[in-house]
Parts: structure tokens; sequence; C-alpha cells
């Protein structure tokens, strides 16, 4: 049992360090920061190099870099923008990109030349935006809520934010079983995913124990045997050892090895089968070379697409047999698809990534038709001119503004509610399932227990979206993701872990190793692994980012290690032996300024767990229930609910549809939504004249600043009989209240016009028509229109029909 010297108050202490470092929209910032910072490079260098039809003839792509935020007025000159400017002059918050290009011809390499390739929209308190790098004073002289999270876009004029996306995992195999009346028992589904191309392969079972391997290249099933030569294992020895060592699985083969083997017996004879499938009427020599193609390019590209990876495939498909066969002999359970540590979200920079290498190719494909054009006429080449930057531009600011996205997805791009300060952070920490919103999916919808710190289990709409439309908690945080192969050299070179093709060919067992979903090998003693990796993690020697599970049952012995991007990770209270590592001493150091949140996470007295480490604690509810068995203790209970869930006061007193109902109504309430209202020219904007601070609050409304933004007031309510003028849901106002300014609020909307030039001279005037203009409207219809400027003067009172700006166009035709 924890000592009870820890002050009340500890537990808000540590949420307030969290909030004060990560803020509650950090998830975002870091994405696209990590998007700029590193995966647009890595966009380029997946092409590298440009090849044209013209012989000797290339362009090399070298660094990419986004500059600062810019706009390019009408005379052709530029100037810095911030975003309080993009909004009020309809503008797009964005920054140039160039990138190096040199042009290779027979071999020799030319200058190299920064190269204008496009424009990229910069989230708002970015480490590319202007306001991540001034202080509160000069936010306020910039026109800016100095309290505005970020995380969003300005497109148009209008603010938009990325939803974030939840999907399944990529690149990890999940078992099902087939449907009720199909010839398929069971099925093992990979959906292989590289930065390019996301494929997926999937391995069935049939009833008469036949195992296939299914991809969407191929037409036709490929019987598993002819798959594992092709890749490069001819004899049944090595087919089997890449599958698995254990007896009763090897059994389970039996059938297809049998079978399967006499279609094909060499590596070339299956090689031919899968090539007769897709190179149909070909001689033998095409079809092996597109068989090869292929395997190598749309068969799991996630593990490589050279011919020596062809070995690390066979083995990849092993695997996935092994996990059917053993869920076949009831060794394992299906997979839960619903299970946080089978999913991943997409966050910003993931999203800007995705459209972002659309775009690229399309320009890349451009600038080679541009470089064919240029020099078939025997011209000198310039990759300046020949660079067309509108191909990016357009390409993403369109994606941004409308929503549309890769793959056919729609509403990824919203525009951000600015309702109250409350909503525009619930919508920043959206979080949006891609499953139809009219079939039931009642798995999907109901909530998992490993969602528990992760998602907000009250804050979820009503109707159609229940289930679907979630948030994330207060302390929930995503893993940006690591580099695999710094994580794989530590495995195998340091830490005992003997590759999988050795240990089947030496027949080493022991605990089998899988980093991100992928078998890699095997370890003598699995626990003694885990406890290395947590100590050397809780000793800052590795990345805070990587988990670890071990399971262990009678027939399974596996150890599984993530480090990749999308985990939602909550953070823990570490307990060793049965004593807290965080000391009274800590809590106030952090309390007085002298440690921060990444302080704690350093010294391993704080971790993050993803849904699958979590498999292996023992989570004490509070400090004061901590015994010998536990692992880890809750920070506070509050922080499994969402930021609108977490200021109702007492929720746990409340029916759960109450909290449900109040979370909605919560992000409707009428309040001030920004502090710079005065400055914006939003379309449509409520204010309330009155707004007041509740009588009743809890300890995250005073986190969250909700106080300097309040959002409803205090009424005075009576619950007696009032006539029977209250029936059920009406009520009695008090008419002295109302005439003091109760509820009493202010709605804004912007009209816009603008004077066009026209070909010829002519443009548009603001003016009182006169009378002889075409649709000239009555003479009333103009009186609240100033005769100096044509627009309707300050505080004049207009009513439907009244003209607000006068504005009379030219003929479109002489004879008008």
């Amino acid at each position: 049992m924890a000592s009870l010297s820890f002050p009340k108050d500890f537990d808000w202490v540590l949420v307030s360090a969290f909030i004060r470092e990560k803020g509650l929209v950090r998830q975002h910032l870091d994405s696209y920061n990590n998007f700029i910072d590193n995966t647009l490079q890595e966009i380029v260098d997946e092409i590298g190099i440009v090849e044209t039809e013209i012989p000797g003839v290339k362009v090399r792509l070298g660094s990419i870099e986004v500059g600062e935020p810019k706009i390019r007025e009408a005379d052709g000159s530029e100037s810095a923008v911030t975003p309080m400017i993009a909004r009020l002059r309809d503008l797009t918050y964005s920054a140039p990109i160039y990138l190096e290009m040199s042009l290779i011809v027979d071999d020799e390499e030319r200058e190299t030349t920064r190269v204008y390739i496009g424009e990229m929209p910069i989230m708002v308190r970015s480490s590319k935006c202007i306001l991540s790098k001034v202080n509160r004073n000069k936010l306020i002289q910039l026109g800016e809520d100095p309290d505005d999270p970020g995380g969003y876009f300005i497109v148009n004029g209008s603010e938009r934010v990325l939803i974030t996306q939840e999907d399944l995992a990529v690149n990890r195999v999940l078992v099902d079983t087939g449907g009720s009346g199909s010839a398929v028992t069971h099925t093992a589904k990979v959906f292989s995913s590289t930065a390019a191309y996301r494929i997926p392969v999937t391995v069935e079972r049939t009833k008469d124990g036949m195992l296939y391997v299914t991809i969407p290249s191929i037409p036709s099933r490929v019987p598993l045997i002819i798959m594992m030569r092709a890749l490069g294992l001819e004899s049944d020895k090595e087919i089997v050892n890449a599958i698995s060592d254990n007896e009763e699985v090897i059994n389970e083969l039996v059938p297809s090895l049998l079978e399967q083997s006499k279609i094909a017996s060499t590596v070339e004879d299956a090689l031919d089968y899968i090539g007769s499938r897709v190179a149909i009427g070909q001689p033998r020599r095409i079809r092996i070379e597109r068989a090869k193609q292929i395997l190598d390019n749309f068969f799991l590209p996630h593990i490589g697409n050279k011919p020596e990876n062809r070995r690390d495939k066979a083995y990849f498909i092993g695997q996935m047999v092994e996990k059917l066969i053993e869920t076949v002999l009831g060794y394992r359970k299906v997979d839960d698809k619903d299970h946080y540590a089978n999913k991943r979200l997409k966050l910003a920079g993931d999203l800007m990534a995705m459209i972002f290498r659309q775009a690229f190719r399309q320009f890349v494909k451009d600038l080679r038709y541009q470089l064919e054009r240029y020099r078939s006429r025997s011209r000198d080449v310039n990759l300046v001119t020949l660079a067309r930057a509108d191909v990016i531009t357009d390409k993403i600011r369109h994606a941004v503004a409308t929503g549309n996205w890769v793959g056919g997805r729609t509403g990824v791009s919203q525009i951000l509610d600015r309702t109250n300060f409350l909503s525009t952070l619930s919508h920043l920490r959206r979080v949006v399932s891609p499953l139809s919103r009219t079939q039931p999916h009642f798995e999907a919808r109901e909530l998992h227990p490993t969602q528990w710190g992760r998602l907000c289990p009250v804050e979820s709409p009503e109707g159609q979206n229940c289930g679907l439309v979630k948030n994330l908690a207060l302390l929930a945080t995503l893993s940006i993701g690591i580099d695999e192969r710094e994580i794989y050299d530590l495995l195998i070179y340091r830490l005992g872990v003997i590759p999988i093709w050795e240990a089947r060919d030496k027949g080493i067992k022991g605990s089998k190793v899988y980093l991100n979903g992928r078998l890699i090998g095997v370890h003598e003693d699995g626990e003694k692994l885990v406890r290395t990796i947590r100590q050397m993690r809780r000793q800052n020697k590795i990345h805070h980012e990587v988990n670890i599970a071990h399971y262990k049952t009678e027939h399974l012995d596996e150890v599984y290690i993530n480090c990749d991007a999308g985990r939602v990770r909550r953070p823990l209270l570490v307990v060793e032996n049965g004593e807290l590592k965080l000391k009274p001493a800590h809590v106030e150091k952090v309390r007085r300024g002298e440690w921060t949140w990444s302080d704690l996470i350093e010294r391993g007295i704080i971790e993050y767990l993803d849904a699958e480490e979590e498999e292996n604690a023992y989570i004490a509810e509070d400090i004061y229930h901590i015994s010998k068995e536990h692992t880890h203790a809750e920070i506070t209970p509050a922080a499994i609910l969402g930021i609108v869930a977490s200021i109702i006061p007492y929720p746990e007193y409340n029916q759960s549809p109450r909290n449900s109902y109040e979370a909605a109504m919560a992000k409707q309430a009428l309040g001030i939504s920004t502090l710079n209202f005065r400055h914006r020219l939003d379309p449509r904007m409520h204010l309330l004249h009155y707004p007041q601070k509740p009588l009743v609050k809890t300890k995250i409304f005073d986190l969250v600043n909700l106080d300097s933004r309040p959002a409803g007031q205090n009424f005075i309510v009576a619950l007696i009989t009032g006539g029977g003028y209250n029936i059920q849901d009406a009520i009695v106002f008090n008419k002295a209240s109302i005439e003091r300014g109760l509820g009493r609020s202010t709605f804004f909307r912007t009209y816009e016009a603008e004077e066009r030039k026209y070909p010829g001279g002519q443009e548009d005037r603001i003016e009182i028509p006169s009378e002889d203009v075409l649709d000239y409207r009555s003479q009333e219809a103009y009186t609240k229109l100033d005769s100096i400027d044509g627009i309707a003067f300050p505080e004049a009172e207009v009513k439907g029909g009244d003209v607000i700006i006068g504005r009379t166009s030219p003929p479109r035709f002489f004879s008008s």
C-alpha cells in the first residue's frame, strides 16, 4: 500500500504538467511536424531519380524544404502572412516548397538547382507557423487569441481541421473464421502497407484442409505450396521450416503438400504457374518474368521489393499459415478486430502524407513529360521553368478545402466548429471510424475494454454515428513512430534474438519475437527479454515509444514489440515490487516547475502503455490500493473521460445517457468562441452578452482555462406547477430577467461583395444603383445604403428585402 504522505492534489499536479507540456491538440502538431521534417523527404527519396524516354537524360531529386508562410500579391511581390491576414483576406495559410534537382546527361551531373514546386498548407501553431515562435503579447498584437490551441489549417479564409481516422493496423496478421455456408473455414489476412501501397494478402483454409494464398494482382487464388516455391523454397523441408517447428501444425500441412506439389515441383514451374494467370498466352520466359515482377512489387510490399526479399516474404506467409493453423487447432482464439492493439489512428501528418504522395507523383509525371517535350525540340533545359508548381498546390488545396481524400474517403477535412471553446477542442480531438453508418456493426459501436483511458466512454453522438464517432480521453497520446531498423538491430545484435530462418535451420526453439507484427526471430527466454527492454525504456536507454508484451499459454510463447505510428497510448504510474516509483518529493518538484512531464517519463516514474502491453499489466485504480502484484497505478480516475465529459460535476452519479446528452449539449452552448472575435469576420458567429462562470465546476475546467471564455449562464430555476403552462419540457420565463439581458446574444453574419474587372476596362461599381439599371428594386430597398460608399451605414436596422451592398455590373452584351 502506498504511503499516505502524498499531497491530496498530487494527481492534478501531474495532469496539469501533462497539459502544460503536451497541450490538448499536441497529437496533430507532432504528427504534422514529423511530416514536414521527415516524411516529405522520404516521399521524395521513394522516387530518387526521374527516368525519361530520352537516352542518357535523367533528373536526380535531392533534399526538399518548406519555407516560411508567404503570399504572392497581384503585382508579383511576396510578403509574410499571418493566420489572421489569411482569415481576413480569404487566403490559404501556406508556405512555398523547394526541391533540389539536378539534370544528369550521359552520366554527367549538372549543377544542382533549387526549384519552387508548389505550396504546402501550414498547420496553425506547428513548427513552420509564425505563431509558434512568438510570446503571448506578440500573439495579441498579431490579432490572435493567445489561448487558441492551433492544430488546424486555413484554406481560402476558412479554418479546417483534419479529422483523425481510425483504421485496422497494417502489417499485422489477423485470423478470422470463414462465413457460414462458405467453403473456407478460416482466413489469415494482412494489409501489407508501405508509404506507397496498401495491398491485402489472404491465406485461406478450405474444408478439405487445403491452403491457398489470395492477392489482388493475381485473378485466381494460388495454392500455398506453389506460392512458397515461387518465392524460392524448393524442397518440402524448406517450406515446412518456414511455416512451423510444431508437429501438430506440420501435420495440418500434409494435404496441401501432397496435392499441390504435383502441380509444380521446381521454382521455375511455380513461377510459370503464377505467370500463366497474369500473362495469358505469353511465352514461358515472359510469364516467369511477369510473375517475378508481381512477387517483388505487389506482394507483401512492406517487406521489400527486391529479389533478395523473397525468402523473407516466404517466412511471413509461413507466419500467417502457422497462426491460422494454431487457431484451427484451438491453440489461440480468433483475433478481435475491435481490440485497440489491432487499431491505428491516422493523424493530420499521415493524412497530409497520403495526399502529398499522390500530388508529388503527378508532379514527377508532368516533369517527365515537359522534359521530353523540351528535349525533343533540342532546347536547353531549365528545370525551374519546367516544374509546374500548380500541380502540387491545386491537388493539396482542393483536398483540404473539400475533404475528398485518397482512396475515395470523404469528410476527412471539416470546417472547425467555433460555437464555443469546448466544441473547438472536442473537434480537434475527434476520432472517426470508416465503417458504413447504415450498417449495424454492433461490435464496432460498443465500448471495448481496451478503450479505457484511450477513448471517452461518454462523448459519442446519438443516431447512426453512435459508437463510430469518438473522442480521445484526457491523457491519451498517439505514437509518432520510430525507425524499426534501430529496434531490429538492438534485438538481433545485443539482446540475443536469433533470426527466424537461422533458428528453424538449426532447430532452435524458444519464445517467438514479433516486431510490428512480423516474426523476426526466437529468444531463449521471453520473460527475460521483456524485463530487459522495459528496464532499458525506464532508464531512457531506448525510446519511450517502444512497447512490449509477452503472451505465454500452454501452446504459445510469444513476445510482441511495437514501435509504429498511430498507437493510442496512455500514461500510468510505474509500480515495482509493490512500491510506487513516484515519491512526494517528485510531486513537489513538478509543482515548483523544477521537473516537467518529460522528466517523469525519462526517469521511468511514469510510462506510456499501448493496448498490447496493457494486456501484461495489473493496474491499481489509485495509489492507495497497491499490492505486491500490481505493475502500475492510475494517475487519476478522471483520465478515462474526454475534455467535454470531464467538465460534468459528479458524472458518476448520473445515468449514463444523461452524461452523453450533456456532452452533446455543452458543445452547443453559446458563449465566447474566441477572445479575438472583434478582429475576425466569421461567416456566422454567436456571442453571448453576459457569459458567467459556473457555480460548480471540475478541476479540468480550470486546467483548460474555460473560465476565460465561459459558455452559458447560471439560471435560477424553480420547479413548481405553473398553471399548466410548463407541462413536459415547456418553461415559463421571468419577464424582468429577460429585460435585464438573461440569455441575450448577438448573431453575426458576414456578407461579401467585390468589384470585379472585365475585359475592355469595364468593372463593377459599389454604389446606390440608379433607377435605369436593369433589375433595379424599389427605392425603399436602398434606403439603408450610405450615399458615399453604397454600403449599409453602421448600426442600420435592416429587415428582409433590404439591400445591404449596392453593386452595379456593366452590361454583358453591347446590345443591353
